[in-house]
């Protein structure tokens, strides 16, 4: 059975038990400060089991992207190593929002299996919850006896805390699971060992396949447990292992979701999977991490330096060094998988075919900079080799190889090795470890319960009418980090604080109780289906009315700049083709940030243009026109422009400003006038095919043109009030260059006055002739004076030093033959004298520069160059 046919078989079941069929939420997570990616398949429905909304139907089953890489699930050093951990998987789940439980999820779950996808019933076990005394939990004998109608006593295995009670994190709704396992083990392999043995043993061919939770319970701050009011049914399924035991694999790589993708990989290396065991997990890291990173693209997740970026950029920085070290891959290849992959999953994610050109073009670039920077890592250790005073390198080192240059240790150990050297690694896991805490420790968050003032089913948002109303707070919580300290968190009844979401920040203001005091709020999240107001203190009285009053002019400059993004991705679009989509934003009160797929440098021609576009606008007058609560494909057909990476429910809001039309959930001005102007400050590159336009609005073009007048105004001043400033500047530089020419020229007659006084100088040692001066020449000079004394010495051996603008320059010039016959490197000899000047260097044997930062220290490096002659 293909697994396009597995996949469908799955959804068309859940079908006909009257579950809805959605499809896969974005694996990247958006506005959500609790998660990253998501990891599960009950992840994008967490705030229906939390009771902060309500499903479309109470039943649901879906294929969901997920991607376990950071945090609690945390694959991705297995991957590879194992035949069945991935990063990125799919996950087949059926949900049941207080709606059936264990009975039904059983008898499923047993039906699919065995009746529809026809497993043999003889090589399935199941696992049940244990109980546990210290939570005062008891054995899951509902679920026990419900598994005896279907699978032998001795089949049905009790599991522990660890393996069958399934939390959603510290805290929130949790319960018992039962997991189904199957033994796909030869004949020979069940005779001398029972598969009920190797269950939770991880063992490759005895894996857990389904795992059924049963939601019954909330764990509180305090760890205690109490009772949910509704009960929920979680369930997940392995995808890539569903395939494995359908196509009768012993790994899920050599199912038809891999091996695509492997047999395209041996094609591009030149290599055989199964014949070399380093080759092979080479082979399957690749084949995993090309998809982690390509469906993360898809979502919108370029790779960066920070959060969910540099995840996914971690991702692929993996499979770059596995290629590049076992398959011998010093080019880029891996975004020639791209074309494999969407003809494969695109029609199951069309996702993969829409973004193929910008997943392949990033991917590439991303290779091509890691590439270099593996070449770069090469030369500083070899640095640090032929720096070490013993055989053991330094840990230290090591880590700071890795974490400031990204190279992988794994290929420093490697290269040791090879070298005759070995790695102190428990003082690299030292230092890891100490980054490690200093990471946690800076981004852990205390977070106590939800204390409930009122029960309220729904927290309604008004913002888009009002920014004052009068409000209850409905629930609040005390929470504390090292970066802001305790802070609290409310939910109101109704609100008009927008919070951050879709790009744009979330509003400030305050809450006003009866008897006048004034609580801050300093910004507004959502999470959870949830709005959260954080403010540094609680009212005195909780349980009063408040007027809640959100900042008028924060919220009025961030509209400016939310709708100039709009009207920036129709100025794109009209100037640069209709090619160009939004890929992100950023949108504050003080400026905005729009990131947008194009092939190349927007020309400052073309930058007018959308400049005075956008302005074109503004002028105009346009009015909102918003429409709430429409029929997403009415939205869509009516013209509107769905954003890039966005989760949208079947009920949209559609924002017009003329011939500009998307869909969109942030605030917005009523006219374009409100946005005064927009102007343009920088325009670059993001990532291969990404530009990013950074611009401002309103109050800050505004003080924009004002701080520039005042910069030309002192322009002016300084050039004597010049009639044509431009031409005095130009003039200015013309003046400068003749100088620097003139400066140039007797720095040349210098260096030539200086060549005869200095071969008066030169000494003989060992047959060698040398000279250790300081002198009072510039980099360049030294450089030009040394070839010119090398050129008419022969034999020589000289190392200038010099302080040009407090900064200390070393050079070392040593005669071609000279350096081989006496296996001299000025390379080598410079880092040592770069020592004592506070810094370093390096070149090429017959000649190499230093510099650093301690003057003082030059004549104690030219005394010290005597040493290499004896």
């Amino acid at each position: 059975m293909k697994s396009k046919e597995i996949r469908s078989q799955f959804l068309e079941f859940f079908k006909s038990k009257q579950h809805a069929i959605v499809p896969s939420a974005p694996m990247v997570v958006k506005n959500d400060p609790t998660l990253m990616f998501i990891n599960s398949g009950m992840a994008p429905f967490k705030e229906y089991f939390l009771g902060n909304g309500k499903p479309k139907s109470n039943r649901i089953a879906d294929t969901q992207k997920c991607l376990r890489v950071s945090g609690k699930h945390n694959d991705l050093e297995e991957v590879g190593m194992d035949t069945y951990h991935h990063t990125m998987f799919e996950m087949l789940g059926n949900w049941s929002f207080g709606d059936y439980f264990k009975k039904e999820a059983i008898e499923w779950a047993w039906e699919l299996l065995t009746e529809v996808y026809k497993i043999d019933k003889d090589i399935l076990y199941v696992t049940i919850f244990e109980g546990d005394e210290s939570e005062g939990l008891a054995r899951d004998t509902e679920a026990y006896n419900l598994w005896k109608q279907f699978v032998p006593e001795d089949r049905i295995l009790n599991g522990n805390k660890k393996d069958n009670f399934w939390e959603m994190g510290d805290q929130g709704p949790c319960g018992p699971c039962s997991e189904i396992h199957v033994d796909i083990r030869s004949e020979e392999e069940k005779a001398k060992v029972a598969g009920k043995d190797l269950v939770n043993q991880d063992h490759p061919q005895v894996v857990e396949v389904w795992n059924l939770v049963f939601m019954q319970f909330n764990r509180k701050a305090n760890g205690s447990l109490e009772k949910l009011a509704e009960q929920h049914v979680d369930t997940g399924m392995g995808f890539e292992r569903l395939c494995t035991v359908l196509q009768n694999k012993q790994s899920n790589y050599d199912t038809d979701v891999f091996m695509p993708l492997i047999r395209e990989i041996e094609t591009i290396t030149n290599s055989k999977y199964g014949e070399d065991e380093k080759k092979d997990i080479a082979t399957r890291v690749i084949a995993d991490h090309v998809r982690a990173v390509a469906f993360s693209i898809a979502d919108g997740q370029l790779p960066s330096n920070t959060g969910a970026g540099y995840v996914i950029r971690r991702i692929l920085r993996r499979a770059i060094r596995y290629g590049f070290t076992f398959l011998e891959k010093k080019e880029p290849f891996i975004y020639k998988l791209v074309e494999t992959l969407s003809d494969q999953m695109g029609d199951a994610f069309p996702e993969l075919i829409k973004e193929k050109n910008l997943i392949t073009n990033v991917i590439r670039e991303e290779e091509q900079s890691f590439l270099r920077t593996l070449d770069q890592g090469l030369l500083l250790l070899e640095n640090v080799i032929e720096t070490a005073d013993s055989k053991e390198i330094s840990g230290r080192k090591a880590f700071e190889l890795y974490d400031t240059f990204g190279f992988p240790i794994d290929l420093t150990a490697l290269i040791l090795r090879e070298r005759g050297y070995s790695l102190d690694e428990k003082e690299f896991d030292a230092e890891l470890q100490k980054q490690k805490d200093r990471s946690r420790a800076a981004t852990k968050v205390k977070t106590g319960d939800w204390i409930v003032l009122e029960e309220d089913d729904v927290e309604e948002f008004v913002g888009y009418d009002t920014l004052e109303t009068q409000v209850r707070i409905t629930r609040y919580r005390k929470v504390e980090n090292k970066k802001d300290g305790e802070m609290y968190q409310f939910v109101f009844n109704l609100t008009p604080f927008y919070p951050e979401g879709g790009g744009q920040s979330g509003d400030k203001g305050y809450l006003k109780a009866a008897d006048g005091g004034l609580t801050y709020i300093i910004d507004t999240k959502k999470e959870n289906n949830l709005i959260i107001h954080f403010a540094k203190t609680l009212p005195r009285n909780l349980e009063g009315t408040f007027n809640a009053v959100v900042d008028g002019l924060y919220r009025s400059r961030t509209e400016a700049n939310h709708t100039a993004t709009h009207l920036l991705h129709q100025a794109l679009r009209s100037v640069l083709g209709t090619h160009v989509t939004q890929k992100g934003s950023m949108v504050h009160s003080r400026n905005l940030r729009f990131d947008f797929s194009h092939f190349s440098k927007v020309t400052s021609e073309e930058l007018k243009q959308i400049e005075d576009f956008v302005n074109a606008r503004i002028r105009e007058g346009i009015t909102l026109e918003e429409r709430r609560n429409i029929p997403y494909q009415q939205a869509i057909d009516e013209g509107a422009i769905a954003l890039f990476g966005e989760k949208y429910g079947d009920a949209v809001r559609a924002i017009k400003f003329g011939n500009s039309m998307e869909l969109c959930g942030g605030t917005h001005v009523q006219n374009t006038k409100d946005i005064w102007h927009f102007i343009i400050t920088s325009e670059g590159a993001v990532a291969s095919g990404i530009r990013r336009i950074e611009a401002l609005t309103g109050d800050f073009a505004k003080q924009y043109f004002i701080d520039r007048s005042e910069s030309f105004a002192s322009i002016q001043n300084a050039l004597n009030n010049a009639q044509d400033p431009l031409k005095a500047v130009e003039s200015l530089q013309e003046e400068n260059q003749n100088l620097q020419k003139q400066v140039k020229e007797l720095l040349k007659d210098k260096a030539k006055n200086l060549k005869g006084d200095l071969k008066s100088e030169i000494e003989q040692i060992n047959g060698v002739n040398f000279l250790a001066k300081k002198i009072d020449l510039d980099a360049a000079g030294l450089k030009d004076l040394a070839f010119e004394m090398g050129g008419e010495t022969e034999n020589l051996f000289l190392v200038f030093g010099s302080e040009q603008d407090g900064k200390a320059l070393l050079a070392c010039y040593i005669s071609k033959e000279l350096a081989a016959e006496k296996n001299l490197d000025a390379g080598k000899i410079v880092r040592e004298l770069g020592k004592f000047i506070q810094g370093g260097g390096g070149g090429q044997p017959f000649f190499a520069t230093a510099g650093g930062k301690n003057p003082a220290g030059i004549d104690e490096a030219l005394e010290k160059a005597k040493e290499f002659l004896k």
